[in-house]
Order: C-alpha cells, then structure tokens, then sequence
C-alpha cells in the first residue's frame, strides 16, 4: 500500500528539528484518534483564544461540538481560521546534562477554517462518531439526542489538508563529555491509565464489558 503524504506548506514545514517531523497521512490520523483532547487556538478581536475540547475524526475531517453558544463555534463557524494541536506524552527523557532532558512524545498541529455541520443525518452521524471515538461500542447502548439536543449543539468540521505532525522517540542524547559523568540517564515511560469502572448509583445494569476492558 502506498503511502498519502500531506503537501507541506509554509505553516506546516518544521523548522526546528525537522527530521522529527511526519506528514504522512495515516500517522497523523493515528495520533488524532489516540489523543482525547485538543486545543483549538483562533483569534477574536485581535486577541489569541486557545480552547481545550473533545474533538474527533471521520476520514480526512476533524470535527468539535459544543453548545450554541460557544464564542469559540461561533467564531470558527464564521470564517475564522483556527490552529489545532494533539499532544500525546510517551515518556519522560532524563539525560546527564540539564540541557538535554526532553520528553518523548507525538504530537500534531492542524491549520485550516471549518464549517458548520448543518444536514441532520450527517449532524447525528458526527455525534455518534464522537461516542465511539470516547468509548467505542457505547453509542449503540444509549440514548441518542433529541430534537431539542441538536438545536443546542453545534457541530463544526474541519478538514485534514495542512497538517504536520512531530515525533521524539529513544533516549537521552548528551554531550560526548558528559557520558563519563557518574549520573543516571534514560527514560520514564508514560502512558494514560484508566482504573476500575465506578458504578452510578441508580443503574440497574450490569458494566459493559467495552468498560471494564477500556483502554485507549
């Protein structure tokens, strides 16, 4: 299978340790469908906004939801052009030198202006999506919105187009002088953990077995 590689643009080139940079499509969907949360970054009245949101992916197109209301779905609905970032933490790197601790990480930023979700069908698709991009399994279980709750939720679309994503993997890499230096170096992993589902108190249903196993 060949690989889709996104164009690069003059926003998405990396300039700072750019052999850590991917624009491959599938990687960057990869870390968009991993990751829970985003921030959306735009500009109102001339002053920068980043908002942190749920955000999820159907194909090439990254969508948010919210209440009506949202300054931030408004502004995007309305033209504004917005930058979105996904952070994922893999590890922290801890090296002989202060200078050369980092993070191991993946990472991708979006450019673009999205549009509002308006059809009903494909409106209801969206919200279904964003269950299962949470909580796979769990939208088929639940009662979907009402009439009442679309009126109120905006969805927004984004499309996938100006992306780029950045990856640090491996260990500490010091300075040839340091390596002599009586010191630990190497890596703490990290990774999202979820424990042992907690039962509401009025549910007369057993714990899925998509929750007890839920893992990202």
């Amino acid at each position: 299978m060949s690989t889709i590689v996104l164009e690069q643009t003059q926003r998405t080139t990396l300039k700072r340790l750019p052999k850590r940079g991917s624009f491959d499509r599938e990687r960057i969907h990869a870390i968009l469908d991993e990751a829970l949360i985003c921030h959306v970054g735009f500009v109102v009245d001339g002053a920068p906004v980043v908002i942190p949101t749920i955000h999820w992916r159907e194909g090439d197109l990254l969508y948010f939801h919210g209440s009506a209301a949202s300054r931030m779905l408004r502004s995007l609905r309305n033209g504004v052009e917005a930058c979105v970032t996904v952070t994922l933490l893999d590890g922290l790197v801890l090296a002989r030198s202060a200078f050369h601790h980092s993070m191991n990480y993946r990472s991708v930023v979006v450019f673009g202006t999205a549009r509002e979700v308006t059809g009903r069908e494909e409106k209801l698709r969206a919200l279904d999506a964003l269950v299962e991009h949470v909580v796979r399994g769990r939208s088929a279980e639940v009662r979907g919105p009402n009439e009442a709750e679309l009126r109120q939720t905006l969805v927004l679309a984004l499309p996938i187009e100006e992306a780029s994503a950045k990856i640090r993997t491996g260990g500490p890499v010091d300075d040839e002088e340091d390596y002599a230096l009586p010191v630990w170096a190497g890596v703490v992993p990290c990774s999202l953990v979820f424990e042992r589902p907690l039962t509401d108190d009025r549910v007369t249903a057993a714990v899925p077995d998509y929750v007890n196993a839920y893992q990202r």
